[in-house]
């Protein structure tokens, strides 16, 4: 194996961490060829949608701003992406200003909405922060345990009208914008990150809600994220992060050009019974470019690579 084809395996994984206290991994990550981390949250906040008391306390712009800096003294080009969802997870909370809520959202014009955001946006380029994993643009009309509390709302046209505003907004200060979960899930039985579930919704019904993510496109998204789980109207067997299928249509049928990121790898919907780095094989073949973990180990298949 040459150092080249090295150096591409670990430039194409997106680590994600749940604290800032990472550099024995991602240091000799960073010197084998990887690029890009994503600084994230404990599940508990996840599922709180919100930082710990702690964490607020802990973390300061000075302390976060130093860590960034330190990797970037390593990797110049390093991506580092955050969790900044606009009604939902915002990893930046207390240390740049709040996006604003749905309601106050909803009654913005798009421009000052977008204003709102690249406010948000330049304050985390000021951190050092480069990507943000957002926004939501799927459109809940059912139940959805895994995005209850993260998504813009039931209709379609709102929803696409903030998605559009944020995306214009964040890129407007340099962070790359990841619009998420294609092709949109409206309606799951169980979170994907827990069990091995599936999406059941007609051909129709998805493709009628996909409107934000084609105001996402227009808006000039320069990444889209895929989900973690399969979607049996368009391929009942693969999740749509390792559907050659599902990315095939944001590709030609959306005529996306831009970055396609998988979501959690590690997710039992997205494994279906697979190894993780099998699992990272089969996202790349079906058409991704960078692939997410939410966990430490997704280093490890790659570790013994010389």
């Amino acid at each position: 194996m040459t150092s080249s084809l090295d150096q591409d395996a670990r430039a194409i994984l997106l680590p994600a961490f749940d604290s800032l206290d990472f550099a024995d991994v991602l240091d000799p990550f960073l010197g084998k060829g990887g690029c890009s981390v994503l600084i994230g949250e404990t599940r508990a906040e996840y599922v709180a949608r919100n930082m710990s008391q702690e964490r607020l306390a802990a973390e300061t712009p000075a302390v976060f701003q130093a860590v960034i800096e330190k990797l970037k003294a390593r990797c110049p080009e390093l991506i580092v992406a955050v969790d900044q969802e606009m009604g939902g997870i915002q990893r930046l909370q207390g240390l740049a200003p709040d996006l604003p809520e749905l309601e106050d959202a909803a009654g913005l014009s798009d421009d000052a909405l977008a204003d709102r955001c690249f406010t948000t946006a330049v304050a985390a380029r000021k951190l050092g922060v480069s990507m943000f994993l957002a926004p939501i643009a799927d459109v809940i009309d059912g139940r959805n345990s895994w995005l209850q509390g993260r998504t813009m709302g039931p209709d379609a046209e709102t929803v696409a009208r903030l998605v559009s505003a944020y995306v214009k907004g964040v890129q407007r200060a340099g962070i790359t914008a990841v619009t998420k979960h294609f092709p949109g899930f409206n309606n799951l039985d169980a979170d994907p990150a827990l069990v091995d579930v599936s999406l059941q919704t007609t051909r129709d019904h998805i493709l009628a809600n996909t409107l934000p993510f084609t105001a996402a496109i227009a808006a000039g998204t320069k990444a889209v994220m895929t989900g973690p789980a399969p979607v049996a109207a368009f391929d009942a067997t693969n999740a749509a992060s390792t559907s050659a299928t599902v990315i095939a249509l944001l590709k030609e049928q959306f005529g996306f050009k831009g970055l396609i990121v998988s979501d959690d790898l590690d997710s039992p919907a997205t494994l279906r019974g697979q190894s993780l780095l099998e699992t990272a094989i089969a996202s790349l073949n079906a058409g991704a470019i960078s692939c997410l973990s939410l966990v430490v180990r997704t280093l490890t298949p790659f570790a013994t690579l010389s």
